[in-house]
């Protein structure tokens, strides 16, 4: 008996439709307090891309060491200098994007 195989498009679909579930949760426990769940919620997200070959979506954005997602004012801290936003987890990593496109001068 052979295995059932399904489009790429559906398996992608599935993925999509599970990771927005999955981040939506993690979210949702860290704003309660409850961060093992979080991570574990982020973990499952991230596995989930890996196999279906999907990505996690831009807008939603967690910490590489510790798995955390970032709240602002809940467990990061953001600064703005020098046309940089600087962001830092409570785990004490830190990273950097340009938040201009053009400087004048």
């Amino acid at each position: 008996m052979s295995k059932r195989h399904l489009p790429k498009k559906t398996v992608s679909a599935i993925g999509d439709a599970r990771i927005a579930v999955l981040t939506s949760l993690s979210l949702d426990a860290v704003k309660a307090g409850k961060g093992d769940r979080a991570r574990r919620y982020v973990q499952l997200a991230r596995s989930i891309g890996m196999k279906t070959r999907t990505g996690i979506p831009r807008d939603f954005r967690y910490c590489k060491g510790c798995l955390l997602p970032m709240v602002p004012g809940v467990n990061c801290t953001v600064r703005l200098t020098g046309g940089k936003m600087v962001s830092g987890c409570e785990c004490g990593r830190i990273w950097r994007m340009p938040y201009n496109k053009e400087r004048s001068g």
